[in-house]
């Protein structure tokens, strides 16, 4: 199968601080892979470094077969990215923040109102789509936010806690959304707290501490391997000494 993704003895480090740590990793086209981790675990550094925002300390890493150090523009050009923080403009309307980003891809004017319009009718927004953004939920906002990264009907997409602060009907919204994705054989690496959320979505996940990749496989290979109950009581096995320690 092909490699979308390839991540080769990555490091990133910060003064003393080591957020990534000889990472090794590879994400096939069409694949849905759940990158999980406690807080500071090096998750959010890691898709920064994957998509051009912060260059590695060491390592190799290619992005749908470009080299992020030496192709970042190209990296840029194939990949939307839905980051942790909201990034949307407060004063334009949810529609006018959609259609910004299209406009920054050069969209042709037809490819932009449909996109658009699709993606406000999937992320449950078209009866909003008029208000400014100011005036909208934090799950609201969450929403558009993603449509924005998306709207250029990018081939690989990075989504850093997509649905965090969501009330359940919104989230699951947004897992009827990425599942569709997968059937466009989009590939897609995912950030997120929710366990159940990564066992729901994931073909597989890579679970991350310390920097370093502890754990990788398909949710139920994982469950069986720990003799766990599901993905959250993996995680908590693996990842628990962040607890007892005092971390």
């Amino acid at each position: 199968m092909q490699k979308e993704i390839i991540i080769e003895d990555l490091t990133k480090k910060f003064e003393d601080v080591t957020a990534v740590d000889h990472l090794t990793l590879t994400v096939s086209k069409g694949e849905l892979f759940g990158l999980l981790g406690p807080n500071g675990a090096g998750k959010t550094t890691t898709i920064n470094v994957l998509c051009g925002i912060i260059p590695p300390t060491s390592g190799k890493v290619t992005v749908g077969g470009y080299d992020i150090s030496t192709q970042p523009r190209k990296v840029k050009s194939i990949i939307g990215v839905c980051p942790q923080d909201t990034a949307v403009y407060d004063y334009l309307t949810g529609r006018e923040n959609i259609e910004f980003f299209g406009q920054l891809y050069n969209l042709p004017h037809e490819t932009l109102l449909r996109n658009s319009a699709d993606l406000l009718q999937k992320m449950e927004l078209t009866d909003h789509q008029n208000r400014r953004v100011n005036k909208y939920s934090g799950g609201m906002r969450r929403r558009i936010n993603l449509a924005m990264a998306l709207v250029h009907n990018p081939e690989i997409a990075f989504l850093d806690e997509p649905t965090v602060a969501m009330d359940p009907q919104s989230r699951h919204a947004v897992w009827d959304f990425i599942r569709e994705l997968k059937t466009q054989q989009k590939t897609i690496i995912l950030t997120t707290h929710y366990m159940e959320e990564a066992e729901e979505l994931c073909d597989r996940v890579g679970i991350i501490d310390y920097g370093k990749l502890i754990a990788l496989g398909s949710p139920a290979n994982l469950r069986q391997k720990h003799n766990a109950e599901d993905l959250e009581d993996v995680f908590i096995q693996l990842t628990g000494r962040r607890i007892r320690e005092g971390v």
